[in-house]
């Protein structure tokens, strides 16, 4: 697995297809689609993802590693979503704890850990 970081509008998902050689139809799309499958190599918007899943009460965390373990090779594109004001709403709170500590085990299993900015990758990992 590979996770890339990076602001909101920073070009992280144009600097993976370009990276990787990768196309439109090898993408799912986090803010419309619902889970991975095998011709998926780009998990792309994992926040709204994650999002969602808490919203609807499921375990985000559970159903990343699930997906992890059928798909090792998967390419994860996530926005930091921590970093600012910390939220009055107990939901976003817990949402960005969650959301941050998943992408810390996710960082730790990765093979790499990129963060985009501006369009350029910077290999963290």
């Amino acid at each position: 697995m590979r996770l890339v970081i990076g602001g909101a509008s920073q070009g992280k998902l144009d600097f993976v297809l370009e990276k990787y050689g990768l196309e439109e139809k090898d993408v799912m799309d986090g803010n419309t689609g619902d889970m991975v499958d095998i011709r998926h190599k780009v998990f792309y918007a994992f926040e709204t993802w994650f999002r969602r899943q808490l919203e609807a009460g499921g375990s985000p965390e559970d159903a990343a590693d699930s997906l992890l373990s059928s798909l090792p090779e998967l390419i994860i594109i996530c926005d930091e979503v921590g970093s600012g004001i910390v939220p009055i709403e107990p939901f976003e709170r817990e949402y960005r704890e969650r959301l941050g500590r998943c992408l810390i085990g996710l960082a730790a299993k990765a093979q790499s850990v990129e963060r985009v900015f501006c369009g350029i990758g910077q290999k963290i990992k």
